[in-house]
């Protein structure tokens, strides 16, 4: 019996003992991408929105600018510039045209003259209502061998 009781006490005992207690865990301070780049992505945006403006306020101090040049070059203009009278004409010595000294263009005729290519069809049309060797001698020499041709083969 005193077995027993020695390994219900130490039992006993193991349950007294607290087991070692860990610490509190400390979260960590997370750094996501997107957390990353949002914050980026906003000085950017700012860094736009920034030139914006400048470029928006450059613009209308340059016209501001050209305007005001514009009004001082009109003050000066219309000081400087007195309107003056046009100059009579001298009717004493009239106005005699002269000769031209260039020389005259020489005209010169058009060409009228068709490529042989389309000479051969459109002989070869009026061929078709000619009849007789005599009315082919004109036509040039390729022209009378392709309606030779022709003819001896019946096809005309």
């Amino acid at each position: 019996m005193r077995k027993m009781s020695r390994i219900r006490v130490t039992h006993f005992l193991a349950c007294l003992i607290k087991p070692h207690v860990k610490k509190n865990t400390i979260p960590i301070d997370l750094k996501l991408h997107n957390d990353i780049r949002a914050v980026e992505r906003a000085r950017f945006a700012h860094q736009v929105a920034e030139k914006r403006r400048l470029i928006k306020q450059y613009k209308m101090e340059r016209e501001r600018q050209q305007k005001l040049e514009e009004q001082e070059e009109t003050k000066r203009l219309r000081k400087e510039l007195i309107p003056k009278a046009q100059l009579m004409p001298y009717f004493d010595r009239p106005f005699v045209p002269r000769r031209s000294e260039k020389q005259p263009t020489v005209p010169r005729e058009p060409k009228f003259c068709i490529p042989r290519h389309k000479t051969i069809r459109c002989c070869r049309m009026s061929c078709n209502d000619m009849s007789g060797p005599s009315q082919l001698q004109h036509l040039p020499s390729s022209v009378q061998k392709t309606e030779a041709l022709y003819k001896n083969r019946g096809l005309q």
